[in-house]
């Protein structure tokens, strides 16, 4: 009896030896599976991180490639040269600017005094288009009002052609660079439902990277297109303010010149 029950207290310490060593087994498979779960969910995050990393250029860089180097390079071409006419002709137009009030009172103190030579070389040492509609029309003093008024209108309509020079390049880039873009979402389609054929299935993997340059490209043109609009927009606005300028200052020097007349 005491030899039974000693076997069966020995029993229970092994038992209760193989419980202790499983629970430490299973507390340390637990520990295991966190770290690696907390290494995995770092990873993760560290992947998430990344790309927000990267700098602006890089990005506009991959999408650039990502487009198809072809059509995003047309697209690109627009932008340059559509910017780089802007930029010369906003140069121009700030030069073209004149301080007409001060121009007039100019001229009309040189006809005061009765000297044609120094009203016409004050608008020859003028810049700006309306300089040069008034040195023309005063070429014509002396054929009367009318024949200045005429030969101001004439020059008035050479100054707008020379103002609005370059502008039909420009609205050229404008529609041009959003129509590259549909034209490669076109082709984009087309290279997706080529893929479609050739696997044989329609899945998501398949259709990606057509549908991506089609989307890219399209994006790269409307995006061109709104920049060079506000470019557009300004020097149609510039120009206008030029040409309300001129018509108005040309009224003033007809004024002017029938004053002269009437005094001679």
């Amino acid at each position: 009896m005491a030899l039974g029950l000693f076997n069966l207290t020995s029993f229970s310490q092994e038992d209760v030896a193989k419980v202790d060593s499983t629970a430490t087994e299973a507390v340390s498979n637990e520990q295991a599976d966190s770290s690696a779960v907390a290494q995995e969910t770092t990873a993760a995050e560290e992947e998430i991180v990344a790309p927000e990393e990267k700098g602006f250029h890089q990005v506009i860089k991959e999408k650039f490639i990502e487009g198809g180097a072809g059509f995003m390079a047309l697209v690109l071409i627009c932008l340059i040269l559509g910017v780089a006419i802007s930029i010369e002709r906003i140069l121009y137009l700030n030069l073209a600017t004149t301080n007409t009030k001060k121009l007039l009172e100019n001229i009309e103190a040189a006809l005061d005094k009765g000297d044609e030579e120094a009203a016409k070389e004050i608008c020859r040492n003028t810049p700006g288009p309306v300089a040069s509609i008034f040195y023309q029309g005063l070429t014509r003093l002396s054929d009367g009002p009318e024949m200045v008024e005429k030969t101001v209108a004439s020059y008035g309509s050479v100054q707008m052609g020379l103002l609005e020079k370059g502008l039909t390049w420009v609205s050229l880039c404008i529609g041009l660079a959003p129509s590259l873009g549909f034209l490669g979402t076109v082709v984009g389609m087309i290279q997706a439902f080529d893929d479609i054929a050739v696997a044989g299935e329609m899945s998501p993997t398949v259709v990606a990277g057509g549908i991506k340059v089609a989307l890219l490209t399209t994006v790269g043109g409307l995006i061109v297109a709104m920049i060079l609009q506000v470019f557009y927009n300004y020097l149609l606005s510039k120009i206008d303010d030029l040409t309300t300028d001129m018509e108005d200052s040309s009224i003033s020097l007809i004024d002017m010149v029938v004053k002269y007349n009437a005094k001679k």
